[in-house]
């Protein structure tokens, strides 16, 4: 998610946050014309609360944010916030255990014990400790519940329960159903006011074997190294979300204490919802069961600015996976109007369809993969470049052919058409994202996290709207120099080296306990959804063709966008050359276009088109801006029906499609799948 702030170019298009809510004790802020109709209260605690409703299903997308990430872990315990994270699922004073004034002097005696292990350097004394460690360990999990926060979870309906932590912040997901709101609300007040640490070190474990699956995962491996070399003074660089192994091998729960009561304060985190709820019922949930959290200073994180780059940062990376090279260039953060215009300039370079590098390599069948993307972090951010070289090409070739590309763009090589066709594209994206009442709620935590005002976020297309093909070649050639990080992926054994896992005692599952707590929520009996069915007869219009083919029909009243689908009851169990014919179609034209120039075209209008073949159907499907539809359908047939068979591409297909198989093989990940 891309975010920026550009006020200061708004001399012209002042728009004004307005203050809501008369009549109601609880006030919010909302920006005009906004499409989401987002409101933003702040409790008296300072807590943040973003709210759009959505009553297309009767659910809601929650996050619980905090503005805590792995830039802000002690340089001397790394990876803790997102050990911590983990440890947000263990439970409370009230849930997780069936005794907590038994388990207390336990868990503090495992604690002390930690602080022990952690400031022992002999070894022989360690594995003592840690055996003292694992025994008090086996006598809590005799009173822990695990799990039951899961449990909880299930007993109102939700699903998608998970968390993530990352450089900026840590969030905590719910998709709840629409009826649940005060379950929710109270048992997330619960979990963020009295956290237990339990099941410390089977926890830890985990984390262990994440590191070790980090190390068989050269993605990962260069991720670190390009922000190592862009990153050098900052926590973005100088250290890992996951931790160093030092680290991971003594952790500390008196740091991690310290660390929730410094950062889960209120004033530093926000609930996002996006869903079927009432806004004005929801406000006062919220705020009678997260009120109880008191507000408090959150220390600034102070770090060096990073000094300006040079020349090429060169580094490689050796790794069982197929060779690639990743190219990064340092930008700045997402609370710029640079972000703005970075995330315009990289769909010059790639969209899909019509970017140079979606044109010039990949149609073309010069490199095997390719493209661009922008991260976008609170601080800084980067455009990244990224290729997979074809079969006998060395990864400097690959590297020279995408730079060609950011060259093109500096100097403005590239057609006039294809900034404004941008700009409808993204007008696109936002009509889909904004209809998925997922998607809402992560650009509302993303906004809160990057500090980005609101009003920001709405006005961005219009900003971008206005930007000129100079405006692109001079943001080009002010960040897009020698200043980049290179990172060569190349095939070869790496000399990694595991963490060992201590040995531990299976702990106690006590799968059939529950808590108290839990047997009161499941007792909680919330107002029942009403359900709706489909009617077809009167939600759907069915029509028939002119050769009497079944259409069924329904009018999308909410944006202007249009989806049509051709389905065929045949698949590629019955004819497998067509998962690789419809590939093959991709690259070909017609006897009046050229594969570029359809690309282009269905670019320019906004629109894409596919075919795709499962085991028991094809389906072949056009969609994009209404007011296009009946040009990207007959651009649709004219390839379907026209399309000119070309046997050097085609043979260029099949060695590329090879070594793509071949590389799947070097990776463990697809390996697994």
């Amino acid at each position: 998610m891309k975010t920026c702030n550009y006020r200061l170019l708004f001399t012209a298009l002042v728009m004004s946050i307005a203050l809501s809510g008369c009549g109601s004790k609880y006030k919010y802020e909302s920006v005009p014309n906004d499409p989401l109709k987002v409101r933003i209260y702040t409790l008296n605690n300072g807590m943040k609360v973003y709210m759009a409703v959505n009553k297309d299903i009767p659910r809601i997308q929650t996050f619980v944010g905090v503005r805590v990430g792995g830039k802000n872990d002690p340089a001397e315990t790394t990876g803790l916030a997102h050990y911590f994270e983990h440890l947000m699922f263990k439970g409370t004073t009230n849930f997780g255990t069936s005794d907590y004034a038994a388990e207390a002097p336990l868990l503090d005696r495992i604690e002390a014990l930690f602080e022990q292990y952690r400031n022992t350097k002999d070894e022989t004394e360690r594995k003592a400790i840690y055996a003292q460690i694992d025994s008090i360990s086996l006598k809590a999990s005799e009173i822990a519940i695990p799990n039951e926060y899961d449990k909880l979870m299930v007993a109102i309906g939700s699903r998608g329960t998970n968390a993530f932590t990352a450089y900026d912040m840590t969030a905590y997901m719910e998709d709840i159903p629409a009826n649940e709101v005060e379950n929710w609300a109270k048992i997330q007040a619960e979990r963020f006011t009295n956290p237990v640490i339990r099941g410390f070190h089977t926890e830890l474990e985990t984390v262990y074997e994440e590191y070790n699956m980090s190390l068989t995962r050269d993605g990962w491996k260069v991720n670190d190294t390009i922000m190592s070399a862009l990153f050098p003074h900052h926590p973005y660089g100088t250290q890992t979300i996951i931790g160093t192994q030092e680290h991971l091998k003594n952790p500390s729960i008196t740091n991690i204490k310290k660390y929730f009561d410094t950062y889960y304060v209120p004033n530093n985190m926000v609930i996002c919802m996006s869903g079927d709820f009432n806004p004005d019922e929801t406000i006062q949930i919220l705020d009678k069961y997260f009120s109880v959290m008191q507000s408090k200073p959150v220390p600034e994180l102070k770090v060096a600015p990073e000094q300006p780059i040079t020349q090429p940062i060169v580094k490689e990376v050796i790794g069982l996976e197929a060779a690639n090279v990743e190219i990064a260039f340092r930008l700045p953060g997402a609370n710029t109007k640079d972000v703005a215009i970075a995330e315009l300039m990289e769909f010059l370079l790639t969209n899909g369809k019509a970017g140079l590098i979606d044109l010039n390599l990949v149609q073309q069948q010069k490199v095997l993969k390719a493209g661009s993307y922008i991260d976008t972090y609170t601080d800084y951010g980067m455009l990244r470049l990224y290729g997979t070289p074809k079969e006998g090409q060395t990864l400097e070739e690959v590297r020279d052919l995408l730079l060609e590309q950011v060259n093109k763009v500096k100097a403005g090589d590239f057609e006039d058409w294809l900034l404004e066709a941008t700009i409808n594209n993204f007008k696109l994206n936002e009509y889909y994202q904004n209809q998925e009442y997922r998607y809402v709620a992560q650009i509302l935590l993303f906004s809160f996290i990057n500090g980005v005002d609101w009003k920001d976020e709405v006005a961005k297309i219009d900003f971008q709207s206005g930007l000129t093909k100079q405006d692109i070649i001079d943001f080009c050639n002010k960040y897009l120099n020698d200043n980049y990080a290179i990172v060569y992926k190349r095939e070869g054994q790496p000399n990694d080296k595991k963490i060992d896992k201590p040995s531990i005692t299976p702990i106690a599952t006590n799968r059939d306990n529950e808590s108290q707590y839990l047997a009161a929520m499941k007792e909680s009996k919330a107002v029942p959804l009403e359900p709706v069915f489909l009617d077809y007869t009167k939600d759907l219009t069915q029509l028939k063709t002119k050769n009497n083919l079944p259409i069924l029909y329904k009018q999308n009243t909410l944006n202007p966008i249009f989806s049509l689908y051709y389905v065929f009851e045949m698949g590629s169990a019955h004819d497998k050359a067509l998962g690789t014919a419809f590939n093959y179609l991709g690259y070909l034209g017609t006897s009046t276009k050229t594969a570029e120039e359809i690309k282009s075209e269905l670019y320019k209008l906004a629109c894409t088109f596919n075919t795709v073949a499962t085991n028991d159907r094809v389906y072949v499907y056009v969609s994009g801006l209404s007011t296009n539809f009946e040009a990207a359908l007959n651009l649709l047939e004219e390839r379907l029906n026209d399309a000119k068979a070309d046997m050097e591409t085609y043979q260029n297909l099949v060695v590329d499609q090879l070594k793509s198989r071949a590389d799947a093989k070097l990776n463990q990940y697809s390996n697994f799948n």
